[in-house]
């Protein structure tokens, strides 16, 4: 997960302030010494308890995976084994700060793109059809539209105008809607700590 730095008008350097809560790490803000928690991006302790750094979109997947969609990416060059983890084990989550909805990949996975409202928010929760290690969240309100999206060919298509969509950056590829849709945060989290994190969060059901 990714998270904008800015509260306000402060630029925050954090570091890694060790304990764990819930189950996941912690981080400390060198201007108030302030402790947050990683995945909801709140202070949990100090002066800014109550306060949130945004999430920005990012996505958890295998770098083989990563690389196709994007192959002109540069990264950076440093010694590690391979990853144990594989997203079917996860839980993808949409928080935004008033309400969060939980998605389990396993049926996303059989959905292919779910088409729902988050705190008013029109969204598509997309695995992408061609990799199950991809996936993505868009919005589906376009100028004054709202698409209502199916899987079909391996891309994306707008039920109503037959619009077609790329699954990985929600690019326009056929159609009269041109427009891009616009990629929305999300994270991962392992299902015993969704009630940790995020108590009230309505998990989707097929």
């Amino acid at each position: 997960m990714v998270h904008r730095r800015q509260v306000e008008d402060t630029t925050l350097v954090f570091g890694v302030h060790g304990a764990l809560w819930g189950n996941a790490m912690t981080w400390w803000d060198h201007d108030t010494g302030s402790i947050w928690s990683q995945p909801t991006g709140e202070a949990i302790v100090g002066p800014r308890k109550g306060e949130r750094v945004e999430l920005l979109p990012s996505e958890f997947t295998t770098w083989s995976s990563w690389l196709s969609n994007h192959p002109d990416t540069l990264a950076l060059n440093a010694p590690g084994g391979a990853s144990g983890f594989d997203l079917g084990e996860f839980e993808i989550v949409v928080d935004f700060t008033t309400e969060a909805k939980v998605y389990p990949v396993p049926d996303l996975r059989r959905a292919g793109v779910v088409n729902d409202v988050v705190a008013g928010v029109e969204v598509a929760v997309v695995s992408n059809p061609t990799d199950p290690q991809s996936w993505a969240i868009f919005a589906r309100r376009v100028g004054d539209d709202v698409v209502e999206l199916e899987v079909a060919d391996g891309v994306l298509r707008d039920i109503r105008t037959g619009s077609t969509f790329d699954p990985v950056r929600g690019l326009p590829i056929d159609g009269p809607i041109d427009e891009i849709l616009d990629l929305l945060p999300g994270l991962t989290s392992f299902p015993g700590d969704v009630d940790t994190f995020w108590p009230d969060a309505q998990r989707w059901e097929p």
